[in-house]
């Protein structure tokens, strides 16, 4: 698992090799230099012994100056190119998880909560960017620190050398005990404050619904609760790393007390140089920041370590439904609307019972047929179908006797102007709204589609007409509104094939069956409506009635009244609903 972590930061990284070598060069240029200037102070030391020199003092001076000087630019150079690099790993992420969440299928995101996607988008990709920006530079700093530090104290004094970094293995044995527990609340914080994003995000979008059952009260102890849960997430974790840090920080100061101990000892002994043992103390001085970095550069590998198996999740789910490897690539003109299916059955993921049970109809091009039903009698799955929202098996559902699972899949869904029954709306103008298949549509287009949708004329009596903000979902919006919006923007697409699911529901009666029957004149395209509203469904060319998953009757409207079955019970309740009326 480790080695596979490895590997993938590496494939993170290797698009910015240049930056990453660049960064590192100027790294090991730094070190060198934080070597060389206590080598040179040394040197400047030990001469004093044969006799004071202010110019000789002030060269040295300088020059330390210039080298700091150096030291300094170069290591902003070299987190500018690291950092820099963590920056475009986090772009190319948060890219990269957008561009593949829009390749899978709508039931993964009813499995996967969109708090939790969010969540991972942005707060793991930050720890991420931690990793290989911040953690990156550390470990290089730490490894090129102790690379050229421990030599050239060595080659001062070994025994003295080897008293200061005793202590080091000891800080390996702590670092190690602690990571564990570190991963396991790393994952823990991740999850609450994935829990707390989807809460937010829920009750933002059902604001009114929680004003209406006046809920606030529960909402707001809701959200307390999970924020107090991941507040005592942060704490355990702080507390964790409140114990390491400091522990590992004292340490790696018993180095130097160690070598204060001895390093006055071997002086007087005339082992070392007073030069000697300044340069000593300032070497081992480099190594205390390094070391006590390590702790954090730990933790950032901890997050970095949970968050790269939670984004790789995300890229190792494949699309249920893609193109076949010979997908059929027609142009949208040549397909008239014929829809044929075959046998065609379909069981939603993890249940028994089947949504969809050999189902067998034809419907031709320009005809209008109503699907009519009970609640859950697999209307909708049908009509999910279509379009291949669903991962349907092959050679059973076809258009213009194509098998819908070999066509290109921009072609089929460009096919079918679907209107669903979560009439969904964008955070933006009205136009841009009933235009968002194809923006490039002109003014006089969208008012077209907008009369022949029966919204047109509401549209106008707004302030701003078509450029009215419609709010979040369209909250600004009644249902019915929303509805015949986006029943415009798919009349604009001209689609062969128009799917309406329930999608004319918050419409009046009358005015739905006006919009079926402007419809229906037109004969341009195939239309499958969908609806509990039988005096509008009344007017198709035919009916087909649904139960239990299957097609139980099919006809017209007067055939099917006059048969004893499903239907006639269904319109026999619809009319003692609309004499009660």
């Amino acid at each position: 698992m480790a080695l596979s972590r490895l590997r993938q930061l590496t494939t993170y990284l290797r698009p910015h090799w240049r930056n990453v070598t660049l960064g590192m060069i100027a790294l090991l240029v730094v070190n060198g230099l934080g070597v060389y200037i206590p080598l040179l102070m040394r040197d400047s030391i030990d001469n004093l012994r044969q006799g004071f020199s202010f110019e000789e003092i002030l060269r040295t001076v300088i020059l330390i100056f210039i080298l700091a000087s150096i030291s300094l630019v170069i290591r902003m150079l070299s987190r500018l190119y690291i950092f820099g690099v963590g920056r475009d790993v986090e772009f190319r992420l948060k890219q990269g998880i957008f561009d593949h969440l829009l390749t899978l299928e709508p039931a993964y995101f009813s499995t996967n909560t969109s708090g939790d996607l969010i969540n991972r988008a942005t707060s793991d990709v930050d720890n991420i960017r931690r990793l290989v920006g911040f953690a990156l530079l550390s470990l290089a700093n730490t490894i090129f620190a102790y690379g050229l530090t421990l030599p050239a104290m060595l080659a001062i004094n070994v025994r003295l050398s080897l008293l200061a970094v005793a202590v080091y293995p000891l800080m390996l044995i702590t670092v190690q005990i602690f990571s564990q527990k570190l991963q396991k609340q790393q994952l823990e914080v991740q999850e609450k404050l994935s829990d707390i994003s989807q809460l937010i995000q829920e009750d933002m979008s059902g604001i009114a619904l929680i004003k209406i059952y006046a809920q606030e009260e529960n909402e707001r102890q809701a959200f307390a609760d999970r924020n107090r849960q991941l507040l005592n997430a942060n704490l355990k974790l702080a507390q964790t790393r409140n114990i390491l840090f400091p522990l590992i920080e004292g340490l790696s100061y018993i180095s130097l007390l160690l070598l204060l101990a001895f390093g006055t000892s071997a002086i007087n002994q005339g082992i070392i140089s007073i030069g000697d043992f300044i340069a000593l103390l300032i070497l081992v001085e480099r190594l205390v920041f390094p070391t006590a970095l390590l702790g954090f550069t730990i933790t950032a590998y901890q997050r970095g370590e949970v968050s790269v198996d939670r984004v790789e999740a995300i890229f190792q789910t494949e699309p249920k439904i893609q193109n076949s490897v010979n997908n059929l690539s027609l142009s949208l003109e040549s397909i008239r609307g014929k829809i044929t299916a075959q046998n065609l059955s379909y069981t939603y993921p993890g249940e028994q019972k089947t949504a969809l049970e050999d189902i067998t109809f034809t419907v031709q091009p320009g005809e209008i047929v109503a699907i009519v039903g009970p609640i859950g009698s697999g209307k909708t799955t049908l009509a999910n179908s279509l379009p291949r929202l669903l991962d349907i098996e092959n050679k059973q559902l076809f258009i213009d006797n194509y098998d819908v699972t070999q066509l290109d899949l921009k072609l089929l869904r460009k096919a079918i102007a679907y209107v669903p029954q979560d009439s969904f709306l964008f955070s933006t103008t009205i136009l841009n709204n009933v235009r968002y298949g194809d923006p490039l549509k002109e003014q006089f287009e969208v008012e077209s589609v907008a009369k022949k949708a029966e919204i047109h004329q509401e549209i106008l009596n707004f302030p701003q007409q078509y450029e009215t903000m419609v709010g979040e979902r369209g909250i600004t919006l009644s249902g019915g509104q929303r509805q015949r919006t986006a029943l415009a923007r798919a009349l604009l697409m001209n689609a062969p094939v128009l799917i309406l699911d329930d999608a004319l529901s918050s419409v009046d009666n009358k005015t739905a069956t006006h919009i079926l029957k402007s419809l229906s004149q037109e004969r341009q395209r195939t239309i499958i409506f969908i609806s509990h509203q039988l005096s509008a469904a009344a007017q198709t060319d035919r009916i087909f009635v649904m139960n239990h998953g299957k097609i139980v009757q099919i006809g017209t409207h007067q055939q099917l009244v006059n048969q004893e079955g499903l239907y006639q019970s269904l319109w026999q309740q619809h009319q003692l609903a609309e004499t009660m009326g």
